[in-house]
């Protein structure tokens, strides 16, 4: 699809986060773009609306017409969508947001950034240093990056770089998204089971991965974490002539609180980011880096300014003792990740860890047990879930002896009221020196921001 040749562009359930991302960077290019969607929330409403972009809150069939270049399907929107009827009716051609990407990224040499965890501070990476670096590229990233306005963006340029997710396409389009890219460059950051929703068990969950590496095609790069048990089966796999590329985590050291990877060029670098996770998020990304002609020397100066994707071991607040930090931690392997990584970073000191069950998956007695262990470290552990947002109800709705025995926690406090969650995180004031908000819900539209700001006050 070329596109310079697309004029006019509908978005079916446009407030998703890549799907309002993508409707802007269009709008952008002079497409003209509609869109509607049922609710849309922020930021996606601003942004919307600051781009004086047309997004109706309800779907209305009478936007759709013959003179559209391409209709695009979020997730959201569901088999009877009244919109989605009268496009079929007008037999306009339906694209799931991947499918799209592919469509306009033909010509480019494709890079896929896939695993359960990593994805998006690995494409973040990848995007700082080569805009530092000078190289023009496209990307579609999961998570803000400090230095892009938005999280998606297409042009003429030859590469783009793309965070896979393995979530389905869309209602109609019951592959992977990371499937449907072909990529030339892979990678398997790891494999944690998720998504249980769709994939009810871990060996189809599994699978996909698989797929995903058998479709990196000859004379291409699949670059895989042999650290992760799983990765390393599925990118040792042999395929014919596929260069495969093992990583581990970077090497590195703790100074004083600060992270300083080892080189054997360009001496200890400090960077801002730490944890083992992201000691081979950086790995990953220079393997990257490496193929599209990235010198070491721009690498480690590009690194040594990267702050981190937006809400990925963000640092809201700090004072002369006290840190206060927000993740994206959406599954136990992430949360794992992320508490291992400020166990290991702040020796000195208690950290305190606010944790919010919001996934689909999360809430499923028969997946919650893979939670076990992933707070070991945290001194304090609080596990909050928002009524609102429980999917199971009856004998299938999660008690507080439940969270306790699948975390393997005693000590573990339960909360579903967030009033009292951010008064039991104020009560640690003064025994505690690290917090940490982990959730990719909105723990009941807490203000994590004032919060912070009072924990350090």
């Amino acid at each position: 699809m070329d596109l310079n040749q697309i004029k006019r562009v509908h978005f079916i359930a446009i407030g998703g986060s890549v799907m309002h991302n993508l409707a802007l960077a269009l709008h952008k290019r002079g497409i003209i773009v509609t869109g509607s969607d049922d609710e849309i929330y922020e930021p996606a409403a601003s942004k919307l609306k600051a781009a004086d972009l047309s997004a109706s809150i309800g779907w209305n069939a009478d936007q759709l017409h013959e003179d559209l270049d391409a209709v695009i399907l979020g997730m959201h929107a569901k088999e009877d969508n009244p919109e989605l009827k009268r496009v079929q009716e007008l037999g306009l051609k339906i694209f799931s947001f991947p499918e799209f990407i592919r469509a306009v990224s033909a010509n480019k040499q494709r890079i896929v950034i896939g695993g359960s965890h990593g994805k998006s501070s690995i494409t973040a990476i990848i995007m700082h240093v080569l805009k530092t670096a000078g190289k023009t590229f496209d990307y579609l990233v999961g998570a803000e990056v400090e230095g892009f306005d938005l999280t998606v963006q297409i042009s003429e340029a030859a590469i783009i770089v793309i965070e896979g997710d393995e979530y389905l396409s869309s209602k109609l389009d019951l592959q992977p998204k990371f499937l449907k890219y072909d990529h030339h460059i892979g990678v398997i950051s790891g494999i944690k089971w998720d998504h249980k929703n769709v994939f009810p068990t871990f060996e189809d969950y599994a699978k996909q991965f698989d797929l995903f590496a058998d479709k990196t095609p000859k004379a291409g790069s699949l670059i895989y974490c042999e650290e992760d048990n799983l990765a390393n089966i599925v990118g040792a796999k042999e395929r014919e002539d596929v260069r495969k590329l093992p990583y581990s985590a970077h090497e590195a050291l703790i100074k004083g609180g600060k992270t300083y990877l080892k080189t054997k060029n360009q001496g200890e670098v400090k960077i801002n980011i730490f944890g083992r996770h992201n000691l081979q998020n950086i790995k990953a990304a220079q393997e990257v880096c490496d193929i599209l002609g990235v010198p070491e020397e721009t690498f480690y100066s590009a690194i040594a300014t990267f702050k981190g994707a937006k809400n990925r071991l963000e640092l809201l607040a700090e004072n002369n003792s006290i840190k206060v930090f927000k993740d994206y931690a959406h599954a136990p392997s992430k949360l794992k990740a992320t508490v291992n990584a400020l166990h290991h970073q702040f020796t000195e000191g208690k950290i305190c860890v606010a944790y919010e069950l919001h996934t689909f998956s999360s809430l499923d007695k028969g997946f919650i047990n893979e939670y076990k262990d992933a707070l070991k470290h945290a001194d304090v552990a609080f596990v909050y879930v928002n009524p609102d947002n429980i999917k199971l109800e009856g004998d299938n709705k999660l008690q507080e002896a439940d969270i306790k025995t699948a975390f393997n926690n005693s000590d573990l406090q339960f909360f579903e009221d967030v009033v009292q969650l951010k008064k039991a995180m104020e009560n640690q004031k003064g025994k505690v020196e690290t917090f940490a908000f982990l959730s990719s819900g909105h723990f009941g539209n807490l203000d994590l921001n004032e919060t912070a700001q009072l924990l350090v006050k």
